[in-house]
């Protein structure tokens, strides 16, 4: 261990998932029991009123001032806009001064792109905004706002002030002394604190500069959006605490290689989670998409096998997305079970629902399933579309044109009901099509449910399911 004036430095490590710390190095985190997590980091000497503790006369720490529930004034928290409609319904309607947001996604996949739009907009519209860089110079930034045709015509733009800085104390001054309103930080793993001797992007530094800058937001007023690097699993880098230290943190979903984008919010304390905003790539930047759903269709000239239409729920938005499945014989001693934005588990789930409550074997056939579009579906809504798509791909029967379906498959073979079912149904029927095979507890309960033009085929359990796609 290297010495320094002739005495061992201190040090203990700490790990990236959870952020609980151990005294010597062990494969797995003692706290979370993750593997191959714990990192050394050296022990910082605590500095004297470091994070500024009130205190008396007498030297004691003074008790936090405390007002019961009821007295306290409940207001909206004011919102203002990031110029793109797809941006604020992510955030829940806007960006909410004094706010902390982290937002993450592969390299190159437009997180500085969109940033940078919102930022030249908000700065266009009288708030004072700010982009710090630690990765990138000044000349790269304004390349890239030329290329995106952002100082064209655009006085909020060419006023924007832009910084290149990874040291926080710095940070905080040129913040204090610009006035800002709204800072960007691009990104979070690049900036150290002086009061730590740990390298840029170790957790310490990386708790150490997220938690300074939510507290000056919180007490400034001011909207602070943080960028993170992910990991090679798509997890944000650094540690745990720092989702929760935030209030809202948004993931960028998408092929790098496509040029549609979707950011979906994962934490929100000022609004809807799994919030779904898409965009699409152009050379002038990132443009919200208005009607999302034609992206998720395939447009095919006559129906073909294997293909059926989910209404899934993304927050608040309904969405159209097609499922696709392939249903082919395996020439393996074990057939493949694949899915692309489906959970895999729950398909060999749903594969095992199909043969004993339907009569259906599928277990000496290869089974490859895929949203259409690189959308990730999580909700078990989807369910009962997947088993439409692949009892189509098994019998090389296609469904009927204009049908939609959506419901959870149960273990006993029961179809149950999906949440806002009404939206769902409303959506479907907004987009022309005919035909919805549904739950019956989704079921309009009267006239003044219905849906012109669109006719609801409730079911209860599986095989009446599978009747009625064919009906």
């Amino acid at each position: 261990m290297a010495k320094t004036g002739g005495k061992a430095a201190k040090t203990q490590y700490v790990c990236s998932e959870c952020g609980g710390i151990a005294p010597k190095w062990t494969g797995q985190c003692p706290h979370c029991h993750t593997w191959n997590t714990l990192s050394e980091v050296p022990v910082e000497a605590p500095s004297a009123n470091r994070f500024g503790t009130r205190r008396g006369a007498e030297g004691l720490v003074e008790a936090a001032a405390v007002q019961p529930l009821g007295d306290i004034e409940a207001t909206e928290m004011p919102r203002f806009s990031t110029g793109s409609e797809e941006f604020d319904r992510v955030l829940g309607g806007g960006l909410v001064p004094g706010g902390v947001a982290l937002i993450g996604g592969d390299p190159g996949i437009g997180k500085s792109t969109l940033l940078l739009q919102a930022l030249a907009f908000i700065n266009a519209n009288g708030r004072r905004a700010l982009y710090i860089s630690g990765e990138e110079s000044g000349g790269q930034i304004a390349l890239r706002a030329r290329r995106l045709g952002l100082l064209e015509n655009a006085a909020g733009a060419m006023a924007l002030p832009v910084a290149s800085e990874i040291q926080l104390e710095r940070i905080e001054a040129t913040i204090a002394a610009q006035q800002a309103e709204v800072v960007v930080i691009d990104s979070i793993q690049t900036l150290f604190s002086e009061v730590l001797t740990s390298a840029p992007g170790s957790v310490a530094q990386v708790r150490e500069c997220s938690a300074q800058l939510t507290r000056i937001a919180k007490r400034d007023g001011i909207t602070v959006i943080l960028v993170g690097h992910v990991t090679k699993e798509g997890s944000l880098a650094g540690p745990r605490v720092l989702e929760h230290i935030v209030d809202t943190v948004l993931y960028f979903e998408g092929d790098t290689h496509s040029s549609f984008r979707l950011v979906r919010a994962f934490k929100n304390r000022f609004g809807a989670v799994n919030e779904l905003g898409v965009f699409a790539m152009t050379d002038r930047g990132l443009r919200g998409v208005s009607n999302p759903s034609a992206l998720f269709l395939s447009t095919h000239e006559k129906p073909v096998p294997g293909s059926c239409v989910l209404v899934t729920q993304e927050g608040t938005r309904p969405l159209l997305v097609e499922i696709q499945a392939l249903v082919d014989e395996s020439h393996a001693p074990a057939a493949r079970r694949l899915s692309v934005g489906l959970e895999q588990n729950r398909l060999a789930m749903l594969l095992a629902v199909l043969h004993r409550h339907a009569g259906i074997a599928a277990f000496d056939q290869d089974v490859f399933v895929n949203a259409v579009g690189g959308v990730k579906i999580s909700e078990p809504a989807a369910d009962l579309a997947v088993l439409a798509a692949i009892h189509s791909s098994l019998r090389n029967k296609p469904l009927p044109r204009g049908l939609v379906v959506f419901g959870e498959v149960g273990l006993a073979g029961e179809i149950r009901p999906a949440p806002r079912g009404q939206e769902r149904l409303r959506e479907a029927a907004k987009l022309g099509f005919s035909i919805a095979v549904i739950p019956k507890g989704n079921a309009p309960k009267d006239a003044r449910g219905k849906f012109e033009g669109l006719e609801v085929r409730a079911v209860e359990r599986l095989d009446q399911a599978l009747d009625a796609l064919h009906d």
